[in-house]
């Protein structure tokens, strides 16, 4: 043994300073991606709201715990239903807190699970958009009648949007359906709706949005929920249908919507107009059209007529008054014009500039005029002014 300190590799051994191993394992953890994006299931223990807007707690397993920090910036959605023993999901990522050697979970948000834990939020979340007026009634836009194109936020591999496309071909078969997938279940649901919807709302040519997804649990069901979907179906830039399947109460999605149907298939059926309805409506309004033709014919051609025979005589004693008027018009202009004036044997100078000349003053020897008389025209020059 030659001492105590020796490796047995015979390599020296690197010292480090306590701030550099701790900043080698925060590069290690924050560079793993399995602790990146997590989504942790546990039970919430020592709660706090700090002054500073930040969130502290444990989120607890049946055999370990872990320190959650959530900061002021992602805490503006959470209401004041977390307490001690809720169930909940927690998102975010893994990271050392170096001061205090220890790796926490960064949360960035918070959905409760447990039925509890659920209703308490569900029901907070509603009361503050209910004050906001995201439910109110007269911000929900009507539903198109005939629209050209219809887009479909739903998972792509699910029950719901066969159910959508199997009556649009039924109804209507002419209308172009965009499908924007989005996962409609779990922690990732909220988001990737928002998204979606947003999508849509990009989209030109599109009248209106299907947000779908067939029955489950009320758990499954939870993301409807959530702050973040709710405001993206409120604030969709075209109106917005909901069908989710099998649920007993409306989601808040629901409620945000401008309308909302309890399955996928009743949504479409609202959305597509049915083809055979759209043939009945045309045929009887071309066979109103013609039995009011055929009767109204003859009544037309009477009207017409005594229609012709008031404006001829509207338009005779019109023509009569205003000869009449025109008459006296152009006698009084007559009486006005300078050319009768000139009839009367008066003549007017006029200078070179075209105005008449009022006196001799206005004219001095060497100057030109000219002289307007009742019948033609003569030049002269002034000889003598006084």
């Amino acid at each position: 043994m030659t001492g105590m300190y020796e490796r047995t590799s015979g390599a020296s051994t690197t010292v480090q300073t306590v701030d550099e191993l701790s900043g080698t394992i925060r590069t290690v953890i924050t560079g793993s991606p399995f602790l990146r994006g997590l989504a942790v299931r546990g039970e919430v223990q020592n709660f706090k709201l700090h002054g500073s807007g930040h969130v502290y707690f444990t989120l607890a397993g049946s055999e370990s715990r872990i320190a959650a920090v959530m900061f002021r910036s992602h805490t503006s959605g959470i209401v004041s239903w977390p307490v001690d023993g809720d169930e909940v999901v927690v998102t975010g990522n893994i990271d050392v807190y170096p001061k205090g050697g220890t790796y926490q979970l960064y949360a960035a948000r918070i959905m409760p699970i447990g039925l509890g834990a659920a209703q308490r939020a569900r029901e907070e979340l509603r009361a503050r958009l209910e004050r906001e007026g995201l439910f109110d009634v007269r911000h929900k836009r009507p539903i198109p009648k005939y629209p050209s194109k219809v887009a479909v936020v739903t998972s792509p591999t699910g029950a719901a949007l066969r159910d959508i496309i199997e009556v649009s071909l039924k109804r209507a078969p002419f209308i172009d359906i965009v499908v924007i997938p989005a996962t409609v279940q779990g922690v990732d649901a909220p988001l990737q709706v928002s998204r979606a919807l947003a999508t849509a709302g990009r989209l030109a040519g599109v009248d209106c949005v299907i947000v779908a997804r067939g029955g489950g649990t009320k758990d499954d069901l939870s993301p409807f929920d959530d702050e973040l979907m709710v405001r993206a179906v409120r604030s969709c830039p075209v109106p917005v249908v909901t069908g989710v399947g099998h649920q007993i109460d409306n989601s808040l999605a629901d409620l945000a919507a401008d309308m909302a149907l309890p399955t996928p298939s009743a949504a479409a059926e609202k959305v597509f107009p049915d083809r055979q309805e759209m043939a009945l409506l045309l045929t009887s309004r071309e066979s109103l059209a013609r039995s009011l033709t055929g009767r109204a014919l003859e009544r037309t051609g009477e009207l017409l007529a005594k229609i012709d025979e008031r404006i001829f005589k509207y338009t005779l004693s019109s023509a009569e008054r205003y000869e009449a008027f025109l008459a006296r018009a152009s006698a009084a202009l007559h009486a006005l014009s300078p050319l009768a004036v000139l009839g009367r044997g008066f003549s007017i100078c006029r200078n070179p500039e075209g105005r008449a000349i009022r006196n001799s003053a206005e004219v001095k020897p060497g100057d030109h005029i000219s002289i307007q008389f009742h019948s033609g025209n003569a030049e002269a020059d002034i000889t003598v002014s006084n």
